[in-house]
């Protein structure tokens, strides 16, 4: 995947804390003026380096776990660009704005770091030997998981570093280490014993000094009372830049005799090439609005809702349908309403963490079959978890009856795409409604029909991840049904609705099915209504005369004729959801490899990076 700061004229990629300082002092060291660089301790971090009273500051930019980027300390931004735009701003805590950027000139291009130039080779190597995939299987894999295999790989990274020898002695590292040249810092890294920490032994004056790595309980790796990181590579490069604790900054590299292609150690720019990077002028392009989500693509997994709220064992132990209002706080901000009362935004406090949550409070707890609905539809989520479906946290009873959900904060689907037509690419409405594809075909393997799936349901946590919502019509099926049967017609969405729904009122998955194929004409119409102005009666009509609605302009001929077999009028001949999210993910990984995807009030901390 492409450094998502790749583009912009200011990054410098992987330059360290003093080439930045040369740089900008070269450049006029004039207040505001500022650059981007990689984080050498964080994975996906940047640092922003700048100048202020003829001073430099550095502040840490780490990639948060939902794939937004903040500074400690700082509200999140989706993307390196919309973060150094808004310090533009507004310091918000920063020693002043952002005033001018300081610009590689042209031709120059970031600098690589060591892992930069071992990613795609090691992406497709795990791939290939854990998965035992090879070809196009492999690239959709890898399309489909890279932000998580990037992070997998980057840990296990140093065994691909020349330094790095493996299991063994003591002994024999000193030994390897003495043998040909002994420059001071000729260094190697090996594994210490079978608790899975390492060793890192040095030769300064003639001597081997051993060090211990350690790793913390959060993973973290360090030199005792050191400057902590997220890999062993990582903690290797800061030596080669300071000490942190050693007689010695680490130099040559001792070779591993197992190494095949011996990587030479990233060499510093020269004074003389850090002296053509020099001050340029520089007038921002003007920018698209940005849609919500992160332009480079964050995956569903890099969120916070990814997981079940109760996925720690310790947070299980207090899951239970009714929650206490204590733990609850409710924010005045209305998200939406109807019939029921109105959805607003709130806090959920467990037992080690807070979340965002969504509170569905009921208008008057006398209209009986309002809240009897709402009981209903909580009984139904709480017994669902699955990452494409809003999962409910549970019911409070206070000063209104109240449905504690996730937190999805994109809106409706239908409403997205409509307000950004000119901003979602036909790819991004694929991925979506695969999602979609992905959280129905959960439900039918629970034996859940949802009754009510269409866009409106379906709500983004970003632009990149829908989830199905909206659960007051689902029914849970028993183990030896195939369908259920209302006894009253009620007031039904009619246009999304299958005919044995209409003229029978039975529901099965394959309804459901039915419906999944209305979805997919509103998002590829980017949120327009179904059937245009006909009223129910004339929907029927059409239906039965065997007319289907036409393909919308802009989608792909693989997914209309889905949306047709989504439509076949006989239930027991439609696809089911196996069928179904097999081909939207068949479609979406045959696209995707097409194209490329495109308030604080104290001051942040500075950090050595």
């Amino acid at each position: 995947m492409p450094d998502p700061a790749a583009d912009l004229p200011f990054f410098y990629g992987s330059i360290s804390r003093s080439e930045a300082e040369e740089v900008l002092k070269l450049a006029g060291m004039s207040d505001g003026l500022f650059l981007l660089r990689q984080c050498l301790r964080s994975l996906g971090g940047y640092v922003l380096s700048m100048v202020c009273d003829v001073q430099f500051h550095h502040y840490p930019v780490e990639r948060q776990l939902n794939g937004t980027y903040a500074i400690a300390g700082g509200k999140p931004h989706c993307g390196p660009a919309e973060l150094c735009e808004y310090y533009s701003k507004d310091p918000d805590g920063l020693v002043c704005t952002l005033r001018k950027p300081c610009l590689r000139p042209p031709g120059v291009d970031p600098k690589l770091g060591v892992f930069d130039s071992l990613r795609e080779n090691m992406l497709r190597e795990y791939v290939r030997h854990t998965w035992n995939l090879e070809g196009e299987a492999m690239e959709q894999a890898i399309i489909s998981q890279a932000p998580q295999l990037e992070k997998l790989i980057a840990t296990t990274a140093h065994e691909k570093m020349p330094w790095y020898h493996g299991k063994i002695p003591r002994l024999e590292g000193e030994r390897r280490l003495y043998s040909g040249v002994q420059p001071d810092g000729k260094f190697l890294v090996r594994d210490r014993d079978e608790s899975g920490t390492f060793a890192l032994s040095m030769i300064y004056g003639k001597t081997a000094y051993h060090y211990q790595i350690i790793q913390d309980k959060s993973g973290k790796y360090s030199m005792p009372e050191g400057t902590k990181f997220d890999t062993v590579w990582q903690l290797v490069e800061y030596l080669k830049l300071k000490p942190d604790g050693l007689v010695y900054t680490l130099r040559e590299p001792c070779i591993s005799p197992n190494c095949t292609i011996a990587q030479a150690a990233p060499v510093p720019p020269s004074a003389v090439s850090i002296r053509k990077l020099g001050a340029n002028g520089y007038t921002p392009p003007p920018k698209a609005p940005l849609a919500l989500g992160a332009p480079q693509r964050p995956t569903p997994m890099d969120t916070s809702v990814y997981e079940s709220p109760y996925s720690d064992p310790e947070e299980l132990k207090d899951k239970k349908l009714f929650l206490k209002r204590e733990q609850l706080m409710i924010d005045e901000v209305e998200l939406g309403s109807g019939n029921f009362g109105c959805v607003k935004k709130g806090v959920y406090k467990m037992r080690k963490k807070q979340i965002d949550v969504a509170i569905k409070v009921l208008k008057s707890e006398n209209e009986k079959a309002v809240k009897d609905e709402m009981m209903k539809e909580a009984e139904i989520m709480h017994q669902l978890d699955n990452p494409y479906i809003v999962r409910m946290i549970g019911i409070c009873q206070a000063e209104s009856l109240m449905l504690v959900m996730e937190m999805a904060p994109g809106g409706p689907l239908n409403k997205f795409l409509s307000s950004r037509k000119e901003q979602i690419s036909v790819e991004n409405v694929v991925e979506l409604m695969h999602q979609v594809s992905l959280g129905m075909l959960y439900l039918e393997q629970k034996n859940f029909v949802h009754r009510d799936l269409a866009a409106r349901n379906v709500l983004l946590v970003n632009q990149h991840y829908a989830k199905i919502s909206d659960f007051g019509l689902s029914k849970a099926l028993g183990a030896d049904d195939n369908y259920y049967k209302a006894r009253t017609a009620g007031k039904w969405p009619l246009k999304w609705y299958a005919p044995e729904c209409i003229n029978f009122h039975k529901f099965s998955s394959k309804s459901d099915v039915w419906s999944f194929g209305i979805t997919m004409w509103e998002a590829f119409t980017y949120g327009q209504k179904p059937y245009k102005k006909m009223k129910g009666p004339e929907v029927i009509s059409f239906i039965e005369a065997g007319n289907r609605m036409d393909c919308p302009s802009v989608c792909p001929e693989e997914m209309y004729t889905l949306m047709k077999d989504c439509w076949i009028y006989k239930h027991e001949e439609r696809p089911g959801f196996l069928i179904v999210e097999e081909r939207m993910r068949e479609y979406y990984y045959s696209i995707s490899k097409k194209t490329t995807p495109a308030t604080p009030t104290e001051k942040p901390p500075e950090v050595a990076v």
